[in-house]
């Protein structure tokens, strides 16, 4: 039985209509006078210190702690703002999804395993309205690796639930090859979407346990039994 599930944010429960995007431009911009400074950079499924760093490096900017401090100060001020400014959504199914899970006889605890800095993921879950929904959660401040991201998101499930969790009664939802992989890397269950822009064929590659177009598809208790 499945006692923690871990979203995933971006893709997975929620789009900004890119926000968190150009906040990490305008960031840059504002702090460095760099303008279009993202505009190579792939986001989809990585973490935001290692997408900064990558920023950084590309145009000749320290990434040292003080900068990276600057950087993200200011990307957080861009996207409380600009989410006001674009049309994101809640993916269709989501609420949906989470009320099952609510619903069922032994509820599992629910967490956030994430990219995201635990500000940023904050600011844009609570612009949807979503934010105190989550109990636990492992954010890019604690490890630039996606994989230790999730490592740390099942040590602090274990926590919450006061005992040691094994892989199988863990389930990650996410839209990305990277989501699956840092699901398998703490034997987790794996479910996927295509909400985020994936193909399904690029998904199933990586085998994850479901495959759906979104969470309208299956419910709680075909993936938490």
């Amino acid at each position: 039985m499945v006692r923690l599930v871990l979203f995933d944010i971006d893709g997975t429960l929620i789009h900004t209509g890119g926000a968190g995007v150009m906040a990490f431009g305008r960031a840059f911009e504002t702090e460095f006078r760099i303008v279009n400074g993202a505009a190579r950079i792939k986001f989809s499924g990585r973490t935001d210190t290692g997408i900064a760093r990558e920023m950084f490096l590309q145009h000749g900017v320290e990434p040292s702690r003080e900068n990276l401090r600057r950087f993200f100060d200011s990307y957080v001020f861009w996207l409380d703002y600009l989410l006001t400014q674009t049309r994101g959504g809640v993916f269709a199914g989501v609420w949906e999804f989470i009320h099952q899970l609510h619903a069922l006889p032994q509820p599992p605890a629910i967490g956030l395993l994430t990219g995201n800095i635990r500000l940023g993921a904050e600011i844009k879950l609570r612009h949807f309205e979503l934010w105190e929904i989550f109990q636990t959660g492992a954010f890019a401040d604690d490890q630039e690796d996606r994989n230790q991201i999730a490592a740390i998101a099942r040590q602090r499930g274990s926590l919450l639930l006061n005992g040691s969790l094994r892989g199988e009664q863990i389930l990650v939802i996410g839209d990305t090859p990277r989501d699956i992989q840092c699901a398998r890397h703490i034997a987790a269950k794996m479910l996927a979407v295509t909400t985020g822009g994936a193909k399904s064929e690029e998904l199933k590659e990586y085998r994850p346990d479901w495959l759906v177009e979104d969470l309208t598809k299956l419910k709680a208790e075909e993936v938490c039994s």
